[in-house]
């Protein structure tokens, strides 16, 4: 239940941050500010779902 939470979490700001990113691309914002965000929460999302849990064993 806490995956999908954040998976709509995420969704929300990438959203977010593609409507910014287009401002952006119109000279509106800064796209040297934006293009980091954008590259950050699709990263996170990526990561988040693709993250194994493993155990490594006893150290």
């Amino acid at each position: 239940m806490m995956k999908l939470w954040m998976a709509v979490l995420f969704l929300l700001i990438i959203l977010m941050l593609l409507l910014l990113h287009l401002l952006a691309l119109m000279k509106m914002f800064p796209l040297y500010v934006t293009s980091p965000l954008l590259f950050a929460a699709i990263y996170l999302t990526i990561s988040l779902f693709t993250h194994k849990k493993t155990f490594r064993g006893f150290k």
